[in-house]
């Protein structure tokens, strides 16, 4: 059974990132090989990657060699560095701008949970009072979580390098303080 997966802002081929977030890679080489031995230690040729942007800033040869490497079906949110993997559409299952997906868990209000997908993070988004998640990338680990807020930082920078599954998510968003605005569901 395959799984999903959720990340973003690897910034593959992006050498001046490691200088602008701080990463502990010598040179974009090293943190691409290092990302991609990353992404497939979580992630199965069968799997699902929900990628949320900031894909690479390379090569459309030098991002054609990444993708080839990189397990999974991958879905793109568009990001603002995505240039180059908007110039491989056929390289993604699809290319969006902003994304709802819905996936069953019997934990979630009426049995599924609904997850905004979007490079940015958002204050409000549909259904947030009903317990959906938004889950974003953009900020490199640097605004600040709500925790009253069922939101959160997808992007490697945050979590250690890697793509973070579904139960991942979950198990961080029971740890929020998020109540429903309107009284007990």
């Amino acid at each position: 059974m395959s799984k999903i997966f959720f990340t973003s802002d690897q910034h593959f081929g992006h050498a001046n990132i490691i200088k602008l977030t701080n990463r502990p890679f010598a040179n974009a080489e090293e943190m691409d090989r290092e990302l991609i031995r990353r992404w497939n230690e979580r992630v199965a040729p069968e799997d699902e990657v929900y990628h949320l942007g900031d894909f690479a800033l390379s090569t459309t040869e030098a991002l054609t060699d990444v993708l080839n490497q990189l397990n999974g079906t991958i879905y793109l949110i568009k990001g603002n560095h995505d240039k180059t993997a908007l110039a491989l559409p056929k390289r993604f299952k699809w290319i969006k701008d902003y994304h709802e997906v819905t996936i069953k868990d019997p934990d979630a209000f009426n049995g599924s949970r609904l997850i905004i997908l979007f490079h940015y993070a958002m204050r409000i988004w549909r259904n947030d009072f009903r317990e959906s998640w938004h889950l974003y990338g953009h900020t490199h680990g640097t605004l600040p979580d709500k925790e009253h807020k069922l939101a959160i930082d997808v992007g490697v920078d945050c979590h250690d390098f890697y793509p973070i599954s579904y139960d991942e998510v979950k198990a961080i968003m029971k740890r929020k303080q998020w109540k429903a605005p309107f009284g007990p569901r």
